[in-house]
């Protein structure tokens, strides 16, 4: 769903061919993926063992790719974050998971601003204004489902929705902002299972059905996405997205 945040700062930073790109929160590794196809040497760092795994298939060689086709050189992924002094290793460091925890994200920021060399593009992203993102008003039903747990069980992104808190953010870390766009990223699915099904694997309805239950989170969501189903039965949420790119 974040392809085009992805493309469209891969674009204005000109990733490619020479570029060391390091991803904090590589989840599945889709955009180091995409990093990788534009011949960037790619390294991916993720908590959740999982994802990690995934992230590791998806750069072993797959027989339909051919033989032409060969997965890019030079690609780490590991679990956990780099010490300081390796971010010298990279000239481009994202962070475009947009539900990550800011009390884990600022430490890992600040250490690249002091062990990345200067001039290093450091790249934040978050959500858009709640009134330009549809999928705000289903992801509300795992806030005040997960309430009863408490708001630090939660820790879903949407606080990155003010005009000013990735700057504000990146100005804390002792980053120096250097531009910022927003970009559309529509959610769409072919049908409601799929797009209840998508949403639960993000993680963020965890602490709903840790507090409720499965069928209580399913049920609530498919209401939630009735809004945005289409006469065909497909579903169909309009987004933006905000990213900062900002110099060590």
């Amino acid at each position: 769903m974040l392809v085009p945040l992805y493309e469209t700062v891969y674009d204005r930073l000109e990733v490619g061919t020479g570029t060391r790109l390091l991803g904090l929160g590589c989840g599945s590794g889709l955009a180091l993926l995409l990093a990788a196809a534009r011949g960037a040497a790619v390294t991916g760092c993720e908590a959740d063992g999982q994802r990690l795994a995934l992230a590791r298939r998806r750069f072993q060689p797959q027989p339909q790719w051919g033989r032409r086709v060969r997965p890019a050189a030079g690609t780490h992924l590991v679990p956990g974050l780099p010490g300081v002094a390796e971010y010298d290793a990279y000239d481009v460091v994202t962070a475009f998971d947009p539900g990550e925890p800011v009390a884990e994200l600022r430490p890992a920021l600040a250490a690249v601003a002091v062990g990345a060399p200067r001039g290093t593009a450091v790249v934040l992203a978050g959500w858009g204004p709640p009134e330009r993102c549809s999928a705000s008003r289903v992801l509300r039903v795992a806030e005040r489902l997960a309430e009863p747990r408490g708001p630090a069980s939660f820790g879903y992104g949407m606080r990155l929705s003010g005009r000013d808190d990735l700057v504000d953010l990146a100005r804390d870390a002792g980053l120096r902002p250097d531009g910022s766009g927003r970009v559309s990223c529509p959610f769409g699915y072919p049908d409601l299972d799929s797009a209840v099904r998508g949403l639960l694997s993000t993680g963020l309805f965890d602490a709903a059905v840790d507090a409720t239950d499965q069928q209580q989170v399913d049920k609530e969501i498919s209401e939630a996405l009735h809004p945005f189903r289409r006469a065909d039965g497909s579903v169909r949420m309009e987004n933006v997205f905000r990213y900062v790119v900002a110099r060590v």
